[in-house]
């Protein structure tokens, strides 16, 4: 290892501080890209949805019920990326949160 301007050791193999990772590092930045991409789309808040989370980590999974009508019996609409075409094409007046509408 030799010293790089006080900023730390630098690996003369790899050419960049020991501690940084350069496979992970790409995976967080893509990570990062989808995440950005998904909060770009907004899904309307609906207060009869139950998002239950499947999977945790950089890119959680959630499985999405709809508990319309009565709330008693939650109907599967599978992850985020397959119910948000069925919850945007919901038209039940009542459904979504007035700062929604």
């Amino acid at each position: 290892m030799v010293p790089n301007d006080g900023v730390g050791a630098v690996n003369p193999v790899l050419g960049s501080p020991p501690w940084v990772d350069r496979e992970r590092g790409m995976a967080l930045q893509q990570v990062s890209v989808a995440v950005e991409a998904a909060a770009r789309t907004h899904l309307r808040r609906c207060t009869f949805r139950r998002l239950t989370v499947v999977r945790r980590g950089p890119l959680p999974v959630y499985a999405v019920d709809c508990l319309y009508p009565d709330r008693l019996v939650p109907m599967p609409l599978g992850d985020l990326t397959v119910a948000r075409p069925i919850c945007d094409a919901c038209v039940a007046a009542h459904v979504f949160r007035p700062d929604e509408d």
